[in-house]
């Protein structure tokens, strides 16, 4: 797929599960100290309040363990299940938004091949008898879960209830004596520059303290509906993912979960769960031991400013639905592709991701009020949320001028069209009912190319218009050529995706 059809392509589902690179990791012996410190370095420029975080270590400290969990060993590298794999679709969008394409994410070091392998990561004790908070892939397919207290003293460890779309988890130790704990911070005060520090296991190595500042708010890395990662400088490494982030009052601002590293250490790319996020979660889980998420069963794009002139929208504003799946809510409720929500339960979605956190939120069973733009005109619908069980995911050449006789020439935006025969539909292995108009060329200097369209994909619709043939397609183009618009919005297949592409016409 063309980076520019990638980059339009915010194709997830709602209420698929959430990513992140899995910070626990296996048990590693033979560190060196040099390794240690290089890793764990405070950040140069750092100024603790007063001269010193000590006060605040010393309070917060004693409430932060290490989790050992034992797994089976085909579960113990994550490397190998990580959405940051080279393998992932994830890997390749978490590249792509730092611009470090190419730069392999390193896999945990390798383990002996025994039935069994242990694994570290980091938890916070928020509650004196015993409950700890974590995340979910710290202790996500472990068959038995140890907690190693800061005085060293070790304990077994109950499941309380687990969250994968966010990535937290609860588990509960049975401890002689009343435990240090830390108290939840208020993240939505936190602005870029603030102080903070990081406190975990990195390495297996012991309690470490790390401090530095946020480097940003609301990071979005396309991993699932609660994506608002704080992105924090402070070193954080493998065996960090659990422990908390706090703030200069030492209270618990976020919860370390994910890196990015093209070496394997810490490159002062960290990100953290929000609290405020994680509070509501973590009390669920301590209630019922489980969430039930809301699902609706649509695939979902932002709607750029060519998307909005093309559709007569007035703001770039909404999700644009590139797909809704059959027998969904969404379904039964009359979405369809080409509809751009832009308020569910009377709140305005500005985004995918407002859209995305909003379905997640709602409970199963929920019927809420929801406003779509359709052929030019709002529409009101109802629909009533779906749950964890309906929640399913979906799937996810020559550029010459070579097209057949027959291809109907579109030159306004520098495609040439043909009809789907049963030669392009064999040779494109295409469904049988599939209908549209299949790209047999793209002009080298055309707003198409520019687009990212490529011969044999399909232009199923012109405009939210289904079109099913390449007169038809052509004709739907021109007629949006003659409305004025700057643009024209098409509905494009390509394998198992369909993706809404904005073209605009060509000036020449």
């Amino acid at each position: 797929m063309s980076d520019i059809l990638r980059k339009h392509r915010l194709a997830a589902l709602l209420g698929a599960a959430i990513a992140v690179a899995p910070l626990a990791m296996p048990v590693i012996f033979g560190l060196n100290a040099a390794e240690a410190a290089t890793d764990t370095a405070p950040i140069t420029g750092t100024v603790a309040p007063g001269g010193s975080f000590a006060p605040i270590v010393a309070a917060d400290k004693p409430a932060v363990v290490t989790i050992t969990t034992v797994m089976k060993a085909q579960n113990a590298d994550t490397g190998d299940n990580s959405p940051f794999s080279d393998a992932s679709p994830f890997d390749e969008q978490f590249r792509q938004f730092f611009g470090q394409q190419g730069i392999p994410i390193p896999r945990q070091m390798p383990q002996r091949p025994t039935p069994h392998a242990e694994a570290l990561g980091s938890g916070f004790i928020i509650a004196a008898d015993g409950y700890i908070v974590t995340n979910n892939h710290v202790i996500d397919s472990a068959t038995s879960i140890r907690v190693t207290l800061d005085d060293g003293t070790e304990l077994p460890a109950k499941l309380v209830g687990a969250d994968p779309k966010s990535d937290l988890a609860v588990i509960k130790i049975n401890a002689p004596k009343p435990l240090a704990t830390v108290n939840w911070g208020d993240s939505d005060r936190l602005n870029a520059g603030d102080q903070i520090l990081a406190i975990g296991n990195p390495f297996g190595i012991g309690t470490t303290v790390t401090a530095g500042i946020v480097s940003a708010r609301g990071r979005d890395l396309h991993s699932g509906p609660y994506d608002d990662f704080i992105q924090i400088d402070a070193p954080i490494n493998h065996g960090n993912s659990g422990g908390p982030l706090v703030d200069l009052q030492g209270k618990v601002i976020g919860i370390n979960t994910a890196i990015y590293s093209p070496n394997g250490g810490s490159v002062g790319v960290g990100f953290a769960i929000p609290s405020d996020q994680a509070q509501k979660v973590v009390a669920k889980l301590m209630k019922d031991g489980s969430i039930e998420h809301g699902f609706i069963g649509v695939q979902i794009q932002p709607v750029t400013a060519d998307v909005a002139s093309a559709i007569g929208l007035g703001r770039p504003e909404g999700a644009l639905v590139a797909n809704v799946s059959d027998d969904t809510p969404a379904s039964r409720a009359g979405i369809e592709t080409g509809d751009v929500i832009t308020a569910l339960g009377g709140q305005e979605i500005k985004s995918p991701r407002d859209l995305s956190r909003m379905v997640a939120d709602l409970a199963p069973g929920a019927r809420e009020s929801l406003t779509v733009w359709r052929e030019g005109e709002t529409r009101d619908l109802r629909i009533t949320i779906g749950g964890n069980q309906d929640d399913q995911q979906q799937a996810s050449a020559d550029n010459g001028d070579k097209s057949s006789p027959a291809a109907q020439r579109v030159p306004t935006i520098g495609v040439g069209l043909g009809d789907i025969t049963p030669d392009v539909r064999q040779a494109l292995n295409l469904p049988r009912r599939e209908s549209g108009a299949v790209i047999e060329s793209v002009a080298p200097d055309k707003p198409a190319t520019d687009a990212g369209l490529q011969p044999g994909d399909i232009i199923v619709s012109v405009n939210q218009r289904p079109v099913k043939s390449a007169k038809e397609a052509k004709a739907a183009v021109a007629d949006a050529g003659k409305a004025g618009r700057k643009s024209v919005l098409l509905l494009i297949q390509r394998g198992d995706s369909q993706t809404f592409v904005a073209v605009p016409f060509s000036v020449s």
